[in-house]
């Protein structure tokens, strides 16, 4: 038995104050799938000509949910304005609990050119409850090395980031229950995913081509949301590809966002905006 999909979103191309990025959600039919907000998936070519510290993305606050980045390619130079200061390369996540309010910033790191001048990323956005959307901020930084195993073969490579998987536990704590799992699979390569039944589920593939059990095909840069309820993800690579997973307890919250801050009411908004104006969410000099 496999979970029926509720729809497939393609990720269309949308502008980001100048960065372009892939997004298959939030869209006109689909504002979030509970408890994910957004999710960009983004390949840039940085300038050999500019020091890596003018490039990617500057200063910037965040309040009341957690932005986490896959890298898949390059990697991603972190500081915030909690004294966080971390590089993640290929294969690894950041991720970071906004908590009441951080500035960070997401640059290339200095070696970028060295790693072929590219980054592709995968950044969503998951909702923190109400009850922790002023808890303290924190981050993580996860290596690919780090990252325990689902499954491991020659065709197909399945990495837990957060959550339980059966017997396996993700490094990374999230103040939402979520599964966060990331895949490489060979022409060939198949697994059944077993999420747990309470759980909005999606698939969001970023090249080749899967076939969906009781589905049928999927190509890159397309994202399938599933019902929840009983049933596994059924999936084989028909060509090699990438994929990640994404599961969460729906959160069932009155969501309010304006820019970097998602809260719960208008109120909190213009709080989160007041805050950030007057410096409680502290200062990023980057190094």
């Amino acid at each position: 038995m496999y979970r029926k999909v509720k729809r497939q979103l393609f990720a269309e191309k949308v502008d980001m104050g100048g960065f372009p990025v892939r997004q298959p959600f939030p869209t006109s039919e689909v504002d979030s799938i509970d408890p994910f907000l957004l999710l960009h998936h983004a390949e840039v070519k940085f300038s050999v000509n500019r020091d890596p510290k003018t490039q990617g993305v500057g200063p910037h606050p965040h309040r009341g949910f957690s932005p986490v980045t896959f890298v898949f390619k390059g990697g991603v130079h972190h500081q915030d304005s909690r004294g966080n200061n971390s590089v993640i390369y290929e294969g690894g996540t950041q991720w970071m609990n906004a908590g009441m309010g951080v500035i960070h910033s997401e640059r290339p790191p200095a070696n970028i050119e060295e790693l072929g001048g590219r980054q592709e990323i995968i950044q969503l956005w998951i909702n923190t409850p109400a009850a922790h959307k002023m808890d303290q901020p924190a981050y993580y930084g996860l290596t690919q090395e780090n990252t325990p195993f689902i499954h491991s073969s020659d065709k197909e490579k399945i990495w837990l980031v957060s959550g339980k998987y059966e017997n396996v536990s993700g490094p990374i704590p999230s103040q939402t229950e979520v599964v966060a799992i990331r895949s490489a699979f060979k022409k060939g390569g198949s697994f059944d995913f077993k999420l747990p039944q309470n759980h909005n589920a999606y698939l969001y593939a970023l090249d080749g081509q899967l076939r969906l059990s009781g589905y049928g095909l999927l190509d890159g840069l397309n994202l399938l949301q599933f019902d929840p309820g009983e049933g596994d993800i059924g999936v084989e690579a028909k060509e090699d590809t990438r994929f990640i997973i994404m599961s969460g307890a729906p959160l069932n919250e009155p969501v309010e966002s304006h820019g970097p801050f998602v809260m719960n009411n208008q109120t909190e908004i213009m709080e989160a905006m007041r805050d950030y104006q007057m410096g409680k969410m502290g200062f990023l000099v980057e190094e």
